[in-house]
């Protein structure tokens, strides 16, 4: 309140009343107004500080209340200080072109999963999108666990998956992962873009007709019909994995077909995949082997009705790389050499390969050897439509040469890169009958996108 207002206010109240006391001396009475006007000052004083406090007070009050309503309302996103969570992705698109698509060989060399073999030429566009999401927590001691899923959004409208895995161990020393990822890579083909095989390492590895690369990945994982269970240790030097793989063992075989028979599934099959490796410095060699476990887990009936088990199938494999590109990233060079071998039943197969990549660019070859002991001849025409590479038991050779080109930084960014990828392969028959087949040969420009 202002003073001053209080004062003429106080001043018009009481004139009134000391001009009636006639009785007192003018000198009395301009004493008793100034006791009453220092009263009044004295309470407008104190109402004013009686308002200032009640406008504190209720400021106090306000903040209380905020305070409480954030205590017992939990926020929408919290945050874990001992966690990390991570967002990536990767765009992978490629513009293909093929001299023929009737294939030599059960190795994929297109990224398009519905396309089917044919005779005509190819010319595709194809790729995906991979969303990828890591969390992880750690412990005491170096101990941790978390997670990891990746999403694909592929040009044909469809949602795939790629790793969805659950992981946990501690730092330098063990680890333990569970759910659909793949295992040591043996028989790693460096940065090609167009001979390895688009789609998942334990599914639609044999087409029935065609040769057969054999590359140590029927239990390395990724199963459209099944998980894996991975344990591994490190110790100095040396690294030991032992990968399970449970699925249904039919799925490796496209349309469930091996030899010109259809095949019956019975139950699970369960793979086991153990790997010992050793690195020091830039030479690193592995060994492994993968061999399934459960007997009669599918096959066929002949026509006598007796079963047959076509389930028993062991691999072996030894990859050996020499690599001085981590220490010198402008000169440095990158040399795999990879052997592997099947032994299935009324069929043997053996591969090779050897693969160097320097300044960016990659060069290869793949022999492969298919030695096939039983082969119903009826049972493959009828879905090879004159297609197929093999259609009789005997001996096939299977060259294949595939070379890449690595342009990078594509508009100085160190995330976007081109690929030129090409390849060419060959099939040499044993018998006369089968014959020597043209060569089939194919190019590809890829655009590879990370964040």
């Amino acid at each position: 309140m202002n003073k001053k207002v209080g004062l003429v206010l106080c001043f018009s109240i009481f004139s009134g009343d000391l001009l009636a006391q006639s009785s007192l001396t003018l000198e009395q009475r301009f004493a008793l107004l100034e006791q009453r006007l220092q009263s009044a000052e004295k309470r407008a004083d104190k109402a004013e500080a009686e308002i200032i406090k009640l406008k504190q007070g209720a400021g106090e009050i306000k903040e209380n209340i905020v305070a409480v309503v954030k205590r017992e309302s939990p926020p929408l996103v919290k945050s874990n200080p001992n966690a990390e969570l991570k967002f990536y992705g990767d765009v992978e698109f490629n513009l293909d072109g093929a001299s023929r698509t009737g294939s030599l060989t059960s190795l994929k060399t297109s990224a398009n999963k519905n396309w089917a073999p044919g005779n005509k030429e190819r010319w595709d566009i194809n790729g995906r999108i991979l969303l990828g999401l890591e969390g992880m927590q750690r412990s005491t001691a170096g101990r941790y666990a978390g997670f990891n899923v990746q999403p694909l959004a592929d040009m044909n409208g469809k949602m795939n998956l790629d790793d969805a895995v659950f992981f946990f161990g501690q730092q330098n020393d063990w680890q333990m992962k569970v759910g659909r990822f793949e295992a040591y890579d043996m028989f790693p083909l460096n940065q090609d873009t167009f001979v390895e095989y688009s789609g998942n390492t334990a599914n639609n590895l044999y087409s029935d007709g065609y040769g057969y690369i054999y590359m140590m990945k029927e239990a390395r994982g990724r199963s459209n019909s099944g998980g894996n269970l991975l344990v591994s240790k490190t110790l100095g030097n040396w690294y030991f994995e032992l990968n399970n793989l449970v699925e249904d063992g039919s799925s490796l075989y496209v349309d469930s077909r091996y030899h010109g028979t259809e095949l019956e599934n019975q139950k699970n099959v369960v793979y086991t995949r153990p790997v010992v490796a050793w690195q020091s410095g830039i030479y690193s060699v592995a060994a492994a082997m993968e061999s399934n476990l459960v007997k009669n887990a599918y096959g066929y009936n002949d026509g006598n009705g007796k079963w047959n088990d076509q389930s028993r199938r062991t691999g072996y494999g030894l990859t050996m790389t020499w690599n001085t590109l981590k220490n010198d990233l402008e000169n440095g060079m990158v040399v795999n050499l990879n052997t592997a071998m099947m032994n299935a039943k009324e069929e043997k197969d053996f591969s090779a390969g050897v693969n160097a990549l320097w300044h960016r660019v990659e060069l290869g070859y793949i022999y492969a050897h298919n030695k096939i002991s039983e082969f119903n001849i009826s049972g493959v025409n009828e879905s090879c439509d004159n297609e197929c590479s093999i259609l009789a038991p005997g001996n096939y050779d299977i060259h294949t040469l595939h070379t890449s080109w690595q342009l990078p930084d594509i508009m100085a960014m160190p995330n976007f890169n081109i690929y030129l990828g090409a390849y060419t392969s060959w099939l040499n028959a044993s018998s006369e009958e089968q014959g020597n087949h043209q060569p089939r040969y194919g190019a590809r420009l890829r655009f590879k996108y990370l964040f």
